[in-house]
């Protein structure tokens, strides 16, 4: 197999943080489609939203699967997800976060889990700025997905013992 045509296979979690009861079997059946094989979600009471539940599935497939799972989940009404794709050969990782009222972002992750930003996109921020620290500050959290994890935060947190994954760490 040459080198253009070898899969490169990955692996990430899909994190369902709030979803609407009645939509739990329909999100399984929904990323078991997109992965073609079985998936099982230990679905748990979301404590930051009343009759919501929350879970999480650990996938392993070839590069771009985390894209395939991010665009099966988006625009559901009502869903809070993220999506993470862990570095592979070859190629960055990535994380995609969800929120009914913000919609999709899309970031590119390093080996530690932070987000890259290129050299092109900061020369833009920089001159799109004009000088204006307010403005090189907004221009960085939207890069960032800074309202994303603004509003998913409280969701992310586990409740009655359920356990905990950090997606970052704040320092």
């Amino acid at each position: 197999m040459s080198v253009a045509t070898r899969r490169v296979s990955t692996r990430g979690v899909v994190f369902i943080h709030s979803a609407p009861a009645a939509l739990c079997p329909h999100i399984a059946w929904a990323l078991e489609s997109a992965l073609g094989s079985r998936v099982s979600i230990d679905w748990t009471a979301q404590p930051a939203a009343p009759g919501h539940m929350r879970g999480e599935y650990a996938w392993i497939g070839e590069q771009g699967t985390g894209a395939r799972l991010a665009s099966t989940l988006r625009g559901w009404q009502g869903l809070r997800y993220e999506v993470t794709e862990d570095p592979s050969a070859g190629s960055d990782g990535s994380r995609w976060s969800h929120t009914p009222s913000l919609g999709i972002h899309h970031s590119t992750t390093s080996v530690s889990g932070d987000v890259v930003v290129g050299e092109e996109r900061l020369k833009e921020i920089l001159l799109l700025a004009q000088g204006s620290s307010e403005a090189i500050e907004d221009m960085l959290g939207e890069v960032l997905g800074t309202d994303w994890d603004n509003e998913l935060e409280p969701f992310r947190y586990a409740g009655d013992g359920a356990p905990v994954r950090w997606l970052h760490k704040v320092g």
